[in-house]
């Protein structure tokens, strides 16, 4: 969860984005050896174009949070491989400008637009089966933001 001085939270909407108009925080995987922290930084660079002297990671979500893709979309997403993820979340604040965020940073880029929202925007603004993730992310991290 990366949030501005404001109090706001960045989020992007997806290239894929087929249906509906979701949009999503920045989120990805840990390579093999990586360091949690190291990882969020990284996908963020990635995902957001931002380098790592532009935020400062704040705290990380005292437990995982796990979901299951819907049935309509296990074995389609991710190769098939995999029917949901666990997730560990952190908060960052960003400490750059606007100017910084550069979308097209990383090819193929994962968003294709992005805007500042308030904290309790975000679970309407997420795909239906990420609503739980985001309302947990959002109560643990809500006296920070």
């Amino acid at each position: 969860m990366l949030v501005n001085s404001a109090g706001k939270v960045f989020v992007g909407r997806r290239v894929d984005n087929r249906e509906g108009d979701w949009w999503q925080m920045p989120q990805g995987g840990v390579d093999e050896g990586e360091e949690l922290e190291g990882a969020v930084l990284r996908e963020l660079g990635e995902e957001t174009g931002l380098a790592p002297d532009k935020v400062v990671l704040l705290k990380r979500m005292s437990e995982d949070i796990a979901y299951d893709l819907p049935d309509e979309l296990q074995g389609k997403l991710w190769g098939g491989r995999y029917r949901g993820q666990r997730q560990t979340w952190f908060l960052a604040r960003f400490t750059g400008e606007d100017d910084d965020i550069r979308l097209d940073a990383h090819q193929p880029a994962e968003f294709d637009a992005w805007q500042w929202i308030d904290p309790e925007q975000l679970p309407e603004m997420i795909v239906p089966f990420k609503k739980r993730v985001y309302r947990a992310v959002l109560e643990e991290f809500r006296e920070l933001v």
